[in-house]
C-alpha cells in the first residue's frame, strides 16, 4: 500500500490518478462561469488574473484565449510541469504556496473549484486570505469558489465505486473534526493505494469571519456557476466575491 505524505494535497495532486478520477470535470460548465465571472467582474482584455491553485491549467488556459493575461500558480510541481507547456506571452505557470503573497498585484485573483480549505492548521486558512489581498490592485478583486458546505453534508454519500478506464475507484465520504473526508483506494498494476482528501467544512459565517479579520469586504455572494442568488439549503456552490 502507497503510504501518503503529511500532506494529502502534497502527494495526491502530484500522481497521475487523481486527473484520472476527475477526467470526466465538465469544461463547458467552466467556460460557462468564467464568462460569466470575468463579465461581472468587467474586467478588460489584456487585465491580469492570477488562477491561485491552478492544477494543470484547464482555467487559466481559457482565460487566455479569452485575452487575459494570465498566471497560474500551484503547489503541484508536477501539474505546473504539465501547464508550462502551453506557456507563451500572457500565460505563465510557476510553483507557489498559495499561503505565501505571489510577489506581483493582479486585477483579479480567481481560487476556483474548492481548492481552499486544505490546511492542517488553521492559520494558513488566514494567511491564504491575507495572501490573495497582498496579490490584489487596489480595484482587483479576489474571488473564492468553494462548495455549499451545508448541501454537501446534507447530500454526503458514504460510500460509492467508480469505474474509470481499467481503474475501480472505491470512495468512502464522511464529516470528521470539521472536515469533509474523501477516502480514495484503488489498485492498478498489481499495487494498492489510498489517497485521503480533506476539506475543512467552512460556512458562509467562516468566511465572514476570516474576510473580518483580514480587514476584506466580501462584495457578492453567489450560489452557482450563473452566479444566482445563494441560498444554503439549495445551492451547489458558495462563491464570493471580495476585495
Amino acid at each position: 500500500m502507497q503510504k501518503e505524505k503529511d500532506n494529502w494535497y502534497a502527494s495526491w495532486f502530484n500522481t497521475p490518478y487523481y486527473h484520472i478520477l476527475y477526467k470526466d470535470r465538465n469544461h463547458r460548465e467552466a467556460a460557462l462561469f468564467m464568462n460569466q465571472l470575468t463579465e461581472f467582474l468587467n474586467l478588460k482584455p489584456a487585465d491580469s488574473i492570477l488562477d491561485l491553485a491552478c492544477g494543470k491549467g484547464r482555467h487559466a488556459k481559457y482565460l487566455y484565449k479569452q485575452g487575459f493575461d494570465v498566471t497560474g500558480v500551484d503547489l503541484s510541481r508536477e501539474s505546473i510541469q504539465h501547464a508550462k507547456q502551453y506557456e507563451k506571452p500572457g500565460l505563465h505557470f510557476e510553483v507557489h504556496d498559495m499561503c505565501l503573497p505571489y510577489p506581483k498585484k493582479f486585477d483579479a485573483v480567481f481560487n476556483l473549484f474548492t481548492s481552499f480549505g486544505y490546511f492542517e492548521n488553521e492559520v494558513d486558512n488566514l494567511r491564504t486570505i491575507k495572501s490573495i489581498k497582498a496579490e490584489l490592485n487596489p480595484n482587483g478583486c479576489g474571488v473564492i469558489d468553494f462548495l455549499n458546505v451545508e448541501l454537501a453534508i446534507k447530500n454526503l454519500v458514504a460510500s460509492e465505486k467508480k469505474k474509470v478506464g481499467d481503474i475501480l475507484f472505491h470512495i468512502e465520504k464522511y464529516l470528521e473534526d470539521g472536515y469533509i473526508v474523501k477516502k480514495i483506494r484503488f489498485s492498478d498494476k498489481g499495487e494498492d493505494y489510498l489517497f485521503t482528501e480533506r476539506v475543512k467544512a467552512l460556512t458562509l459565517t467562516d468566511f465572514q469571519e476570516y474576510f473580518e479579520e483580514a480587514a476584506i469586504e466580501l462584495k457578492h455572494t453567489f450560489g452557482d456557476y450563473h452566479l444566482n442568488k445563494f441560498d444554503k439549503k439549495s445551492s451547489e456552490r458558495l462563491i464570493l466575491i471580495f476585495n
